[in-house]
């Protein structure tokens, strides 16, 4: 972005906007536990005022489009938080979820990687802009696991502006979100449309009873270890990332893709360890304020005019998403899914791990670690499915 553009913002000096998102985050959170507030918070989740309430800031001039503090965040919490969350996962747990969870989130990551390119062939390619393709691809990355992703796949193809894409991604994305929330009072006419076969819910529910068993306090050791640990892994990672070759024409895996690459698999590997039990002292909970903290500069980067000026890109966004809707409705009709299997293993793709939880709890209060879990599993699946729907994108689009 031109430099005058950014001169015009209140506030621009990286320390001080970071310092000013960390607060939006913590105003956020602390405004959810006020009671007269959770009402308003049950409807609009936190994570949407995290992502929205900066994007507000900088469409009035408070906080600018580009900032190294951004760039910071992308760099450093980006990769930490991904690590954090595979050295936490439980795999047996997700494969104890039972098949027709995993179907349906599987179906869902497939509507994505080939409602985009479907979506570009439809109104895509008429946006006018040389580099639309690569906004696509980061969308896709946001669709596919969530905010993380969308920044791996951002540095992957070397994309500068998110605005747009941003927007696109709150509009269209919690639009779909809002949709979903608003269904959970029909559960019982659509199960009963589809048929469905509720013993999987009854083998999940009985699972999530020996789930967060184990919880302790977070201590002044572990909390240092959590976050040194995460933070040497992110720094390592992109260390190594940066020195590995990139590969595809456009570039589809750069240095910043093989970073967050390295993170996600070491982080997996090291899940089969005894390092796993660092969840117990909060190690997922540290990576999630991290991904949150993240969410807030990836929502300043957008501007809500940027809507006027690329209607297309909503419109490529609706396109993109009725593909992915499609087929989940159309898997569920076939295999007698639940609705909350549709709505979690949707959520699961396009909000990720910060909103499959809320949507799964709505459903089921009983059952948010389904989301969660089935989202952390999208984390895993994303960052590979993404990278084939940009190659696609690319293809069509480079």
């Amino acid at each position: 972005m031109p430099e005058d553009q950014i001169a015009v913002a209140l506030v621009t000096e990286p320390t001080q906007v970071a310092a000013l998102l960390a607060a939006v985050l913590a105003a956020v959170f602390a405004l959810s536990r006020v009671e007269a507030f959770k009402k308003v918070f049950e409807i609009v989740p936190p994570v949407l005022w995290a992502y929205f309430v900066p994007m507000l800031l900088t469409t009035f001039g408070v906080t600018p489009e580009a900032n190294a503090a951004y760039d910071w965040f992308g760099y450093v919490l980006l990769p930490l938080a991904l690590f954090l969350l595979m050295l936490t996962i439980d795999l047996r747990a997700i494969a104890s979820l039972g098949r027709m969870a995993i179907i349906m989130l599987l179906v869902g990551t497939f509507g994505i990687v080939i409602g985009g390119p479907i979506a570009f062939v439809a109104v895509g390619q008429f946006i006018g802009d040389p580099e639309a393709w690569k906004g696509l691809a980061a969308l896709s990355g946001s669709w596919i696991g969530g905010t993380a992703n969308m920044v791996a796949i951002q540095e992957s193809v070397g994309l500068d502006d998110l605005g747009p894409i941003i927007v696109v991604d709150t509009v269209v994305g919690y639009g779909w979100m809002a949709i979903l929330l608003f269904l959970s009072g029909y559960q019982k006419q659509f199960n009963n449309w589809v048929g469905a076969d509720t013993s999987a819910m009854d083998r999940v529910d009985e699972t999530l009873k020996q789930l967060d068993q184990t919880r302790r306090p977070t201590t002044l050791a572990t909390a240092g270890i959590i976050i040194g640990l995460g933070f040497g892994a992110a720094v390592l990672s992109r260390v190594v990332g940066s020195s590995m070759p990139t590969i595809g024409d456009p570039t589809i895996i750069s240095g910043g893709t093989w970073a967050v690459l390295i993170a996600v698999t070491v982080g997996l590997i090291l899940s089969f360890t005894p390092m796993r039990k660092l969840e117990a002292d909060g190690a997922s909970r540290i990576g999630y304020v991290a991904l949150y903290l993240l969410l807030t500069g990836i929502g300043a980067q957008g501007n809500l005019m940027a809507v006027l000026d690329a209607p297309l890109y909503l419109l490529t966004g609706v396109v993109w998403l009725s593909v992915h809707i499609a087929l989940l409705f159309g898997a569920a009709k076939l295999l007698k899914a639940p609705l909350f299997f549709v709505a979690t293993g949707s959520m699961a793709n396009v909000g990720g791990a910060a909103s499959a939880p809320i949507v799964a709890g709505v459903y089921h209060p009983a059952m948010a670690p389904v989301g969660l879990l089935m989202a952390v599993a999208g984390y895993v699946l994303g960052i590979y499915a993404a990278l084939g729907c940009a190659a696609m994108l690319g293809a069509l689009g480079g």
